[in-house]
């Protein structure tokens, strides 16, 4: 079975907003990869922490054939930086995962799917 991690910003972490409506999407999007039997671990960091060091411990965790990164890692213009030192983290210690975007927490499996079909 082909296992996958997610990458994302953890919404309870994040000051100033409701979080409840991104921890639902991401509920709905774990179902999908439940539905399509795909096995996947989540990681959500809060910036405030240490996210690279818990990033790089997650990609370490297991074999994973794909990483997908989330979009309020990758969409939102002040964490550009971040953004690279994820991929790179990706490259560095999971240099065989496939990379993959999603557009929503509850597409996640849909993006995994993607790189999975061609055998990633």
């Amino acid at each position: 079975m082909a296992r996958v991690l997610v990458v994302g910003l953890d919404p309870a972490r994040i000051q100033g907003w409701d979080p409840e409506p991104v921890q639902a999407a991401i509920a709905r999007g774990r179902a999908r990869f439940d539905d399509h039997g795909i096995a996947a671990d989540y990681c959500l960091v809060a910036l405030d922490d240490d996210p690279e060091g818990t990033i790089a411990e997650a990609l370490t965790r297991a074999d994973y054939a794909c990483v997908v990164i989330g979009g309020g890692i990758r969409t939102y213009e002040p964490l550009l930086e971040f953004f690279e030192k994820v991929i790179n983290l990706v490259r560095r210690h999971a240099p065989g995962a496939a990379i993959a975007f999603d557009s929503s927490p509850e597409d996640c499996a849909d993006a995994a799917l993607r790189w999975l079909r061609q055998g990633a």
